[in-house]
């Protein structure tokens, strides 16, 4: 840190190319699998306009000032997650407990590579099946076969899992401007485009008018606390925050990119990307007059059934699958950039080198979420732990990423920023002057993120023992 608190860019350590490059990097990261396959299930399940209200006020009152703060932390620091704890906590002198921020926001991100890279992996195999017609005319049978038939066969999931594993390793090796500034300036806008055209399309050919009463049209009846912290959860799994990502790409941040704006933007885009995602899905779904209530299973088994018997189904199915592969790919590059980063910090090996022996790291270590859909599905590691007793390795590495760490690391920094660290400093990285605003955010990290964050973790942890719940 220099005089005014503020880190210098350390030699040699590359930053974006412009405010526009930060911006899309962000939002690929942000923009993923939790937008256009969880969101819109999610909503299905727990009836839709209710949960996308919540979600909704979620994602702008909780999530959005803690992107703020991430953001905040990255660029004061100028280092990867593990270098800006320290660096934060030496600033002010506090607890080295709080560097357990930096090294869950490293680790966790590889954890859920190790099952996010297998269903990432789908959507490649599903766009070799839309460009040889598959989807045409599908009936149901087959069209529930053709995904059972895919998780039944290790090889090819093997197959699949092992080219998107590796795309993201070559992208990640050449480095942020010519490595991920330049994949996703190209892939967030085309994924943007290919959402409103595939709109269009589903809102001609589907049953828009359902669509739309189905998803704004709340029925309050729908909101129970279960389902509120449901919410949450996925408010935080789509927007990115605790991540690793947002604190890894604001250390690369200019000084004249405005972090207050820059969140917002991050925020809105995001939000909308889930919400146009389910203008897509929903009228073609009810337009077939399918169940929008279809589970994990509704872009993989009920989609491409309602895709079969509209016009133009193979354009239509090709580029669902191409927009599905872009959301995962921009989104799993920031999951391995935190512990990239702070391994090539460390100036002891090149990117490339760090890249390559994280990508094999993940790959092994994934290798039983592969087999949890074939070989070891009925294989139950942890079944003396009631919340993790019916779940395979999948099971497991999807919950303990999702709710339990996941929560706890947005917990800690919430705790962190609003109780220990210097907020002054935080709200002047982040830009916030106007009084109302400023008091706004810190109301919102000392207070309603703890209680939230804390409320989810809490059920995550122990919803199996005080009411039953162990799904």
């Amino acid at each position: 840190m220099n005089e005014s608190g503020v880190a210098p860019v350390p030699k040699g350590r590359e930053q974006w190319s412009s405010r526009l490059g930060f911006i899309f990097a962000t939002l690929g990261s942000a923009i993923g699998l939790g937008n256009l396959w969880r969101f819109p299930y999610m909503a299905g399940e727990n009836g839709g306009g209710a949960f996308v209200i919540v979600y909704f006020l979620f994602a702008f009152v909780i999530c959005a000032p803690l992107i703020m703060a991430e953001l905040a932390m990255g660029r004061r620091t100028q280092r990867s997650p593990v270098g800006a704890l320290q660096a934060l906590c030496e600033e002010v002198r506090c607890s080295r407990f709080w560097h357990l921020i930096g090294w869950i926001s490293v680790l966790n991100p590889l954890l859920a590579l190790c099952f996010y890279s297998v269903v990432a992996g789908w959507s490649l195999a599903y766009i070799a099946k839309a460009a040889t017609g598959a989807f045409t005319g599908i009936a149901p049978d087959a069209a529930a076969s053709m995904f059972a038939d895919l998780l039944a066969s290790p090889g090819e999931l093997f197959f699949w899992y092992t080219l998107y594993l590796g795309a993201n390793v070559y992208v990640i090796s050449r480095g942020i401007r010519r490595g991920i500034e330049f994949v996703n300036n190209f892939m967030l806008p085309s994924l943007f485009v290919i959402l409103v055209i595939l709109a269009i399309y589903a809102h001609i050919n589907g049953d828009p008018v359902r669509a739309w009463k189905f998803l704004f049209a709340p029925d309050f009846s729908k909101v129970t606390g279960q389902m509120l912290l449901m919410a949450l959860g996925q408010a935080l799994f789509s927007v990115s925050v605790a991540t690793g990502a947002l604190m890894t790409y604001g250390s690369y941040m200019s000084r004249d990119v405005n972090v207050l704006t820059s969140s917002w933007i991050i925020a809105g885009a995001n939000l909308l990307s889930a919400l146009l995602a389910g203008l897509v899905i929903f009228p073609v779904v009810f337009g077939s007059g399918l169940d929008p209530a279809g589970g994990p299973g509704l872009m993989f088994v009920t989609l491409p059934l309602a895709i079969g018997g509209m016009p133009g189904s193979y354009w239509f199915g090709l580029a669902f699958f191409i927009l599905v592969f872009f959301a995962a790919f921009t989104s799993s590059v920031g999951m391995f950039q935190p512990f990239v980063g702070w391994a090539t910090d460390l100036g002891r090996w090149s990117r490339a080198r760090v890249a390559v022996w994280t990508g094999i790291g993940v790959w092994i270590f994934g290798i039983t979420a592969v087999l949890s859909f074939n070989i070891w599905e009925d294989f139950h590691p942890l079944a003396f732990i009631p919340v993790l007793a019916e779940r395979n390795f999948f099971g497991i590495l999807d919950y303990t990423v999702s709710n339990v760490f996941l929560p706890l690391n947005a917990f800690l920094i919430a705790l962190f920023v609003g109780w220990v660290y210097s907020r002054s400093r935080v709200r002047e990285e982040i830009g916030l002057r106007n009084p109302l605003g400023s008091n706004l955010w810190t109301f919102g990290v000392r207070y309603l993120a703890p209680v939230a964050l804390g409320s989810v973790l809490l059920f995550s942890l122990f919803g199996c023992y005080l009411f039953g719940y162990c799904d």
